[in-house]
């Protein structure tokens, strides 16, 4: 639900924003788990190109992704054309347009984890419940998830954290438009820029706690799993 009209600007921005962290997450577990077991299995020569693309959001600047994602999207774009003659206009400037770059900008967050659960899975296991006569998508949901059930959890809070810190492509490809696209990264610029530095440092030292509650929370989910599989 949305905070009721003349809520404060941080209440709007913290809904805004655990909105698209939440949905951002989401997709990019459904989208990423059958790219992720692809990549972990495959012998296709298209292994590391396709493996080159995920991982870019790592190292590329994130503006130069905001970049060219407005242009896409803007009305002279391709995917601004498309989505026009689709009747939905464009989604620069706009919450769906800000959640496909978060989707793009955060995946390899989400690929990498559950693709290295996904390579660590024995093989003998999977052989085994396919000789049960498990069809693929059985094995998937019965021996797979359960086994992956760490990598899948790390996936997704490193996700949800990528998405809350995100400040680049979300300036570049959804603005700053309150209720809407302004998230706490960038309600933290512009109090910074407004010299409000009061109200800046408890947002930083808010984003800070959480930030370091999520590590704190994928470290002892990492020594647990050790223990329990040592």
């Amino acid at each position: 639900m949305d905070p009721t009209p003349g809520a404060p600007a941080w209440l709007v921005a913290s809904w805004v924003t655990l909105k698209l962290a939440g949905l951002t997450t989401l997709i990019l577990l459904l989208l990423g788990m059958p790219l992720a077991w692809w990549l972990a299995h495959t012998r296709s020569r298209w292994r590391l190109p396709v493996g080159a693309v995920v991982a870019l959001p790592m190292v590329l600047p994130p503006t130069v992704l905001g970049f060219y994602l407005l242009i896409g999207l803007g009305p002279d774009g391709p995917l601004g054309r498309l989505t026009e003659t689709l009747g939905l206009g464009t989604l620069a400037f706009t919450f769906e347009g800000l959640l496909l770059a978060s989707v793009l900008y955060s995946l390899p967050f989400v690929v990498h984890p559950l693709q290295a659960g996904f390579a660590s899975i024995p093989r003998p296991m999977l052989e085994a419940a396919a000789t049960l006569r498990a069809s693929p998508l059985d094995r998937f949901f019965s021996v797979v998830l359960p086994l992956s059930r760490p990598s899948l959890i790390t996936a997704g809070l490193l996700g949800f954290a990528h998405t809350v810190g995100e400040f680049g492509v979300v300036l570049m490809v959804g603005g700053n438009i309150e209720g809407e696209t302004r998230v706490l990264s960038v309600l933290l610029y512009d109090q910074v820029e407004a010299m409000d530095y009061a109200d800046a440092h408890l947002l930083a030292a808010g984003l800070l706690g959480f930030s370091f509650v999520l590590l704190l929370l994928m470290q002892w989910l990492g020594r647990r799993t050790a223990v329990v599989h040592g």
